[in-house]
């Protein structure tokens, strides 16, 4: 989990360790740069990293392009990066789920989180919502009463995530464990076709990141029974965390960019600030605020070690689930 000194306040610190000023940041990469997204358009995940991309241009490249790269639950794009040429010209921007969750809930990868790639900067944290939508009855107003429904109607009792074997996935199985309720995951290939099936009434319940469900909730197409912080949002101060609603989950996630390895240190550092200057300007903090998500920022050395530490938390959160993914 991101320290908060190490959040939008701190950014500076970091951009004048790499030792790099705005001048230097110019033109790093000559060729367009193509920014790799596991998800489709339009998801979470999609969102931000168009918002970054817009920031990046003309500062570390002149073309910078968001690529959507879905598929395998968002591992397509992981291997993409991993074989690209490592000349800062492809970079996977991603949640933490495929870096520090598969790796214990996959049987194989063909990647490496921690060999295969160099960690170069986080630039949002966020957090999950448990959402329901129309097939749930509208007396159905807080995650207890939730739970209590799936126990009265078993046979209902399911959940779409963005991916098999993510963090998602994860929070509904934990949410499962504690409330003593068999309830079925049923995977889409992102946030975007999972939340088109909520509000179709298709399956009762979603786990999203806050970015794919405040607009909704605003809306009123879907109902936000909690969120997954160890605090409550501060983009919906009115909606309780898993832990106030009586269930011991607790998940924050980040999304970060990474470069293959052997990508030289003066590109990743160039990258690195890139991303600082662009984190903590006022125009994409509002964007990101607006998105339900806050401005992160560590160096390389400490998102590196954010991950490697990330990476051995999920281990005894996944064994104990017994879940391995099929694939």
């Amino acid at each position: 989990m991101l320290n908060r000194r190490h959040l939008i306040g701190g950014s500076a610190a970091g951009l004048l360790a790499a030792g790099l000023s705005r001048r230097a940041l110019a033109q790093t990469v000559k060729k367009p740069v193509h920014v790799i997204v596991g998800f489709p358009a339009g998801g979470g995940t999609d969102i931000i990293a168009r918002i970054l991309a817009d920031r990046l241009r003309g500062s570390y490249a002149a073309t910078v392009l968001v690529e959507n790269k879905p598929g395998a639950a968002a591992r397509l794009s992981v291997e993409y990066v991993k074989n690209a040429e490592p000349d800062g010209s492809v970079m996977l921007f991603t949640p933490d789920f495929p870096i520090t969750v598969y790796p214990h809930s996959f049987r194989s990868l063909n990647y490496d989180s921690l060999r295969d790639f160099t960690a170069v900067a986080p630039a949002a944290k966020s957090m999950l919502t448990y959402n329901v939508g129309p097939a749930v009855p509208d007396r159905v107003k807080t995650l207890a009463e939730y739970v209590q429904w799936c126990k009265a109607n078993p046979e209902k009792a399911a959940y779409a995530t963005t991916a098999a074997g993510g963090t998602p996935h994860f929070v509904g199985l934990m949410l499962a464990n504690e409330a003593r309720v068999p309830m079925s995951a049923v995977h889409y290939r992102g946030g975007a076709p999972a939340l088109q099936d909520l509000i179709g009434g298709h399956v009762p319940a979603s786990i999203n990141p806050i970015s794919e469900s405040m607009t909704q909730a605003k809306a009123g197409t879907i109902r936000i029974l909690a969120v997954t912080g160890a605090k409550r949002s501060a983009f919906l101060p009115d909606v309780p965390t898993m832990a106030e609603a009586g269930f011991n989950v607790v998940v924050e996630s980040w999304l970060g960019m990474f470069v293959p390895a052997k990508t030289p240190a003066e590109i990743v550092n160039a990258l690195s600030a890139a991303i600082g200057e662009a984190v903590k300007s006022p125009q994409m903090i509002e964007n990101l605020s607006k998105v339900g998500n806050e401005p992160a920022f560590q160096t390389p050395a400490e998102f590196g070690a954010t991950v490697k530490a990330d990476v051995a938390r999920w281990g005894p959160v996944v064994k104990a689930s017994g879940f391995v993914a099929e694939d």
